[in-house]
């Protein structure tokens, strides 16, 4: 049987602090509401999402969705979760 793909994917490139900082509040907002979560290298992805994210990173997608890039916003993480009352 196969994973489910996460809900949250943050689109990542190595030595990048903003990326790290996206990590960071990725992990505090999915880890308590028990949502699954991926980080992934731009540079596993086709040539199409390179050069469209390249000068974006990090770039946060929740459920396939871009929600965030560059810097992401908790709350706007937490709508898009719908983990909002």
């Amino acid at each position: 049987m196969t994973e489910p793909a996460p809900r949250v994917v943050v689109v990542t490139v190595p030595g990048c602090h903003l990326c790290e900082m996206a990590l960071r509040t990725v992990t505090d907002t999915c880890e308590p509401a028990a949502v699954s979560w991926a980080e992934q290298d731009l540079f596993s992805l086709d040539d199409d999402a390179v050069r469209r994210w390249r000068e974006l990173v990090p770039v946060v997608l929740v459920d396939g969705d871009v929600v965030d890039a560059l810097r992401v916003d908790p709350v706007r993480l937490r709508q898009a979760l719908q983990l909002l009352p």
